[in-house]
C-alpha cells in the first residue's frame, strides 16, 4: 500500500489525529504557559467530545448538505455519473470478491433507480483506491453490483481514477466522445458539491443527484453521546469542507494562469 504526501498531510488535519496532536501541544505548553496549555488541552479533548456525536457532526453536515438539495427533474440530461467510494475486501458471503461499501451501495442503488426512471446509459466512475490490489477495479466492483443485484445496465466504466478531480477528468473525456455534455451526477450528500465543481470544470454541465442525507434524521438524545458514527460523520464532514477549499484553489489559480 503507497502513502502519498496527500494522504499524510490529510490523516493530520483531519480529526481525531489533528487533535490528540492539539491536545500534545498544551501538554507542552503547560511547562511554560500553564493555564494556555490547560485551555489548550481542555479545549481539544471538548472538540473530540462534541464531534464524535451525532449532533456535533450535525453542525458540520447541515450546512454542507444543504448546498445541493435532492434531485427534482433530470431536466434534459443525456447519461448518469455515479461516482464509487470504497470497498469491502475478501468478502466470504461473496466467494471472497470484494464489493463496494455501504457509502457505495447507497450511491449504486439510487443510480439504479434514476437509470430505470430515464433509461439514460449510465458510466461509473472509481480507480482501484489505496489498497494497491490491481484485479478489480472500484468502479468494475460497482458496476458488477448494479448489473448483477439490480439489473441495472452499465454503458461506460471509467477505471483509470484516483480521486475526485480525476473522476471527472478521465468521466469527461469518455462522454464528450460519446457526445454527452449534459449529466445526472451521483454521490452522496455531502460529496456532491465538490463533484458538481470538479465535473463543471471539465466542461460539463451538472445536474446534481445526491443520495445519503444524513443530516435529514431525527436528533434523539443518544445522539449527543459520543460514538464511533458521530465521529466518522464528522471526519467526513471535515474532509469534504477541506476539499472543497483545496478544489476551489486549485481550479481559481488554473483560471488565473490560463487568463
Amino acid at each position: 500500500m503507497s502513502t502519498s504526501a496527500m494522504d499524510v498531510v490529510r490523516m493530520l488535519v483531519l480529526p481525531p489525529l489533528s487533535l490528540f496532536l492539539l491536545y500534545g501541544a498544551g501538554w507542552i505548553l503547560r511547562f511554560w504557559w500553564l493555564r494556555l496549555g490547560r485551555i489548550v488541552c481542555g479545549g481539544a479533548l471538548a472538540l473530540l467530545f462534541v464531534l464524535c456525536t451525532n449532533a456535533g457532526a450535525w453542525l458540520l453536515l447541515r450546512p454542507l448538505e444543504n448546498l445541493e438539495p435532492p434531485l427534482e427533474s433530470a431536466n434534459g440530461a443525456q447519461a448518469i455519473v455515479v461516482l464509487s467510494a470504497g470497498r469491502l475486501e475478501n468478502s466470504p458471503e461473496y466467494g471472497g470478491l470484494d464489493i463496494p461499501d455501504y457509502i457505495g451501495l447507497a450511491r449504486a442503488r439510487y443510480a439504479a433507480k434514476l437509470q430505470r426512471e430515464t433509461g439514460l446509459p449510465l458510466l461509473v466512475s472509481g480507480g482501484y483506491g489505496k489498497t494497491g490490489k490491481r484485479d478489480i477495479s472500484l468502479a468494475s466492483g460497482m458496476a458488477h453490483v448494479l448489473q448483477e443485484d439490480f439489473a441495472t445496465p452499465v454503458q461506460w466504466i471509467e477505471d483509470k481514477s484516483d480521486n475526485t478531480a480525476q473522476n471527472a477528468a478521465f468521466s469527461a473525456a469518455i462522454l464528450r466522445q460519446a457526445g454527452v455534455r449534459r449529466i445526472l451526477l451521483v454521490t452522496d450528500a455531502m460529496h456532491m458539491r465538490r463533484s458538481r465543481v470538479a465535473f463543471a470544470h471539465e466542461g460539463l454541465e451538472v445536474i446534481g443527484a445526491p443520495t445519503l442525507f444524513f443530516s435529514r434524521e431525527r436528533l434523539e438524545v443518544l445522539d449527543f453521546l459520543p460514538g464511533s458514527e458521530g465521529l466518522r460523520r464528522s471526519r467526513y464532514a471535515a474532509h469534504e469542507w477541506l476539499g472543497m477549499a483545496w478544489y476551489g484553489l486549485q481550479y481559481a489559480l488554473a483560471r488565473a494562469f490560463r487568463e
